[in-house]
């Protein structure tokens, strides 16, 4: 009995690691030479006022393109004046002059504004330890 229990469990661990092994990183993704990293998960526990503020940094042959802001539960009238403000801030910069720039941000959307330039950096970051 105890040998089936075992064999079971070595039989459901080894499925587990698998089942593991073929996943991609939801975190960043290259399409078309362009790498696209996600904050979702990366910025996880990056808060705006209301709640996590999740975007998407376009970048190609080591320059940003766009970023783009992914749905929230920020309050609305907020989170558009802060994504606004801060949507071009770091296009067509290098990643490593956008990890330098000081971007201020959008008065009266103080916590949007900090989360999101937090989540930039996040993925900037995570660009070039993992590219």
């Amino acid at each position: 009995m105890k040998r089936i229990v075992i064999t079971a469990c070595a039989c459901l661990m080894m499925g587990l690691v698998l089942m593991g092994a073929g996943k991609k990183s939801k975190v960043m993704t290259k399409s078309k030479g362009v790498y696209i990293v996600d904050t979702t998960t990366l910025g996880k526990d990056v808060m705006g006022y209301e709640s996590p503020t999740p975007l998407k940094v376009y970048i190609k042959d080591g320059k940003i393109e766009k970023i783009e802001f992914l749905p929230n539960t920020e309050t609305p009238k907020y989170w558009a004046a802060a994504s606004k403000h801060l949507q071009n801030k770091w296009d067509g910069l290098t990643v490593k002059e956008a990890k330098t720039k000081q971007v201020d941000g959008r008065t009266g959307a103080t916590y949007s504004s900090d989360a999101v330039k937090k989540n930039v950096q996040l993925a900037l970051e995570y660009y070039e330890k993992n590219k």
